[in-house]
């Protein structure tokens, strides 16, 4: 297929196997008394910004925290602007969204940015599938992923998945298992920032009885109860630096010892690992284990969010409307539904995509309304509205609305000071954040404190 366009990517086939053909670009960073930076294009957009987070980070204070988006896409690049302070200019104007030319420069503050072409053009392997497990997705990012964790799921090797809140990691995760040799054994889940630190360790590896108050019973330690199955450890960047070690160690030797206890037992569990944390990040600060990172970052799969991926979401809406009860079609939604959806930048990513489809099922009167967080707190009385469903998606959509409802109070009673919120709530500023981003309500969030 020919290339309408230097800097574009195309699908394309050879044979039976399907490619994306990447270009030779390269995103150059030029900063005030520092040399050229070059940054190689791939599907995954670039964050840009002076956010130690950021895939390009500057040191030009005149640069935002996340500054802007530079996105590639089959008709070109994109750059966008994130709600900079100074602003993006390109010809000295500024812009909030446009596709940037080769050659042409984009202004941040004190820094620039500019497209260059570098090399002829790679090919990435894409799966002719549309699904893997119950992940789905037609964009050449999502295909591009499930290659690849298709040839990982059949070795053993650990894999690590990167991406943001609801982004369908676990999905990701337990299709690795199914399709692997170990699919008959056990698949076990263990959520690494949602357990009290001084409860991690006996979660993980176990405990006999009386080894700490409050250990009355003896007590299987997830890694063992995964033994020559799969175990995934979600969150894995709030692992404490104490365990991480312990943590390694069992990995290697596949074997943990129990807490209080004097001997080790069998725990041979593949690993698969998520966080969406900057891992590389944290190994340079000196906050997890450069070691355990590379045990863990045998295969690194990166889950683009929701926005970077619009061509999925009429596959995810048909999907979800399919699993109501009873199954609906897209008629059940307002007329525009399908519009709002692909200019809405779903923070909460795919979780919040299926709170929302839901909603327009059972309130279809809230249209655009739907896509506002606040909207299920008012609807937190309606609890007839829900009683025809089975008890699991009942359950699903009250719950849903309750946090929403909760977090909303917390952060209003906190005067929107996360950090005020989270001590109120008794839970880790964290997993604040992340019950945030899993609602959409992440921007305009204070993190003062």
């Amino acid at each position: 297929m020919a290339r309408s366009h230097t800097h574009t990517f195309t699908t394309t086939r050879s044979g039976a196997e399907e490619f994306v053909e990447l270009p030779g670009v390269e995103l150059v960073v030029e900063e005030p008394a520092q040399p050229p930076r070059r940054f190689p294009l791939t599907l995954r957009p670039l964050t840009v910004g002076s956010g130690a987070d950021c895939d390009v980070v500057a040191a030009d204070s005149s640069v935002s925290r996340v500054h802007c988006v530079v996105r590639p896409t089959p008709a070109g690049v994109d750059l966008e602007d994130a709600g900079s302070k100074n602003g993006t200019r390109v010809r000295g104007l500024e812009v909030k969204s446009c596709r940037l030319p080769l050659g042409e420069v984009a202004t941040l503050g004190r820094t620039t940015l500019r497209l260059e072409a570098v090399a002829a053009p790679q090919r990435l392997p894409v799966s002719a599938h549309s699904r893997f497990g119950e992940a789905l997705g037609v964009s050449a990012a999502m295909r591009a992923v499930f290659e690849l964790l298709g040839r990982a799921a059949v070795a053993d090797a650990p894999v690590l998945l990167l991406g943001e809140s609801g982004t369908g990691k676990e999905l990701l995760a337990r299709a690795i298992h199914d399709k692997s040799p170990r699919a008959a054994r056990p698949f076990v889940v263990f959520d690494c920032g949602a357990v009290a630190p001084t409860l991690v360790e006996a979660e993980l590896f176990g405990a006999v009885k009386g080894a700490f108050t409050g250990a009355d019973a003896h007590r299987i330690g997830l890694l063992e109860s995964a033994h020559q199955g799969t175990v995934f450890l979600d969150e894995i960047g709030e692992l404490p630096l104490e365990l991480q070690a312990r943590l390694l160690r069992a990995l290697e030797a596949r074997e943990v010892r129990p807490v209080g206890a004097n001997v080790y037992r069998a725990a041979d569990a593949r690993v698969v690992a998520a966080t969406h944390r900057d891992l590389r990040g944290r190994v340079a600060a000196g906050t997890f284990r450069e070691d355990l990172y590379f045990r863990l970052a045998v295969v690194v799969a990166e889950v683009p969010a929701l926005r970077d991926r619009r061509d999925d979401i009429p596959l995810l809406v048909q999907h979800f409307l399919s699993r109501q009860s009873p199954p609906r079609g897209l008629d059940a939604l307002p007329p525009n539904a399908l519009e709002l959806f692909q200019a809405h930048d779903w923070p909460g990513n795919v979780r919040e995509l299926w709170n929302t489809v839901t909603r327009l099922v059972l309130y279809p009167q809230l249209g655009a309304g739907a896509l506002e967080p606040k909207a299920a707190a008012r609807l937190g009385k309606a609890l007839d509205a829900v009683m025809h469903l089975p008890l699991k998606e009942a359950r699903e959509v009250v719950v849903e609305e309750f946090e929403v409802a909760y977090l909303l109070h917390k952060l209003k009673s906190a005067n929107d000071n996360v950090t005020a919120a989270a001590k109120a709530m008794g839970v880790s500023r964290q997993f604040l954040h992340r019950l945030l981003n899993r609602h959409g309500l992440r921007d305009g969030d204070s993190e003062a404190g």
